[in-house]
């Protein structure tokens, strides 16, 4: 190798080492913002109960279960500060088992990315990928992304048609990033329930939620395929982000989420799917399977669970596939649109 091509080799290297460096630290002073002072109108705990907070994630026992249905929290009167409920035990729930057991179909084989699983194993692996990467959730959907996931979601929430007043349950929600904006959305008489089969990731997404004050979201351990803690005909909307590819039984998991919505409700569903333009699908392999792992490696020190993620988009089924699924599940007025040339799409029905 030559001395200019070494020096230019170096200079890209240390370019991107910058680049990974400089978010990181964007992200750390981020975090030190928001665990800065309280603010003023924030509830105080008593001195015996204020806890030594630490890094980890809290343990499956300390999450809420939330409010159970028809018994939520009251909101503050509109004359009052608005105040943050933080209930601090969680009810284990049958629905959180996994529900492929050696007994039922759990014999079954399935897939785990390119892999080839028994179905009972699935949930259990998924679990572990998300338990790896959620504190760097957040930053790796920037850099993954180049930040274009902020547009995906912004175009999704505006096919939502959610209105005040209205229910939300947003499934595999993980850091809340939809369940904040639908937050101020349902607005005080609204509510949203931002659920998750992943402890770890549920914990992150409360976190960030109380300290943006939200204080009309519940947070509740769930399982899609199931969604056992809700009652039929529960929520004007449903929607689930880049979470439907790592359940086990999709078309179960679609049955569930037709049962819980309201006669009049819409599922919204923002999956990766597959390119339209071959060219574009090629580039997009190439970055996949080669800039993914790299980057997971540099930030989240996890470059397995990113081969994972980008076997599982390979793995999802395509736009029209979906499209059947969602109406053999009894949706109505199925659609899709396809977002940055199809690598993207978000898919809707209705429950008639």
């Amino acid at each position: 190798m030559s001395n200019a091509t070494k020096t230019t080799t170096d200079t890209t290297d240390n370019v991107q080492d910058k680049l990974v460096q400089d978010s990181l630290d964007a992200q750390k002073a981020l975090n030190e913002q928001t665990k800065g002072a309280p603010k003023a109108d924030a509830p105080v705990a008593p001195a015996d109960k204020v806890a030594e907070k630490d890094d980890t994630f809290t343990n499956v026992t300390d999450l809420p279960a939330g409010a159970p249905q028809g018994q939520q929290q009251p909101l503050a009167a509109p004359s009052e500060s608005p105040t943050i409920t933080s209930q601090t035990t969680f009810n284990p729930r049958d629905d959180i088992n996994n529900p492929h057991t050696p007994d039922t179909d759990g014999l079954e084989d399935t897939h785990f990315g390119y892999q080839t699983v028994k179905k009972s194993e699935k949930q259990a692996r998924v679990a572990d990928v998300f338990t790896s990467v959620a504190k760097k959730y957040d930053i790796m959907n920037d850099l993954m992304s180049f930040g274009i996931h902020r547009l995906w979601k912004r175009y999704a929430i505006s096919l939502s048609g959610v209105r005040k007043g209205q229910h939300v349950l947003d499934i595999a929600g993980g850091t809340g990033d939809l369940a904040k904006v639908f937050s101020r959305e349902v607005g005080r008489t609204g509510h949203v329930v931002l659920s998750d089969i992943n402890a770890a990731m549920l914990e992150v997404g409360r976190e960030r939620l109380i300290n943006a004050g939200c204080n009309n979201v519940d947070f509740v351990l769930a399982n899609a395929e199931t969604l056992a803690p809700f009652e039929d005909n529960s929520f004007d909307l449903v929607t689930i982000s880049f979470g439907l590819r790592n359940v086990t039984d999709k078309d179960a998991a679609l049955r569930a989420m037709y049962r819980v919505l309201k006669p009049g409700g819409r599922l919204l569903i923002l999956e990766f799917s597959k390119p339209i333009f071959k060219p574009l699908s090629k580039a997009y392999d190439l970055y996949s399977f080669t800039a993914l792992p790299l980057m997971g490696k540099i930030v989240a020190n996890d470059s397995e669970s990113y081969q994972y993620l980008a076997e599982s988009i390979r793995m999802h089924p395509d736009q029209r596939t979906l499209k059947q699924m969602m109406q053999q599940a009894g949706f109505e007025n199925c659609s899709f649109n396809n977002l940055t040339a199809g690598i993207v799409a978000v898919h809707r029905g209705f429950k008639a």
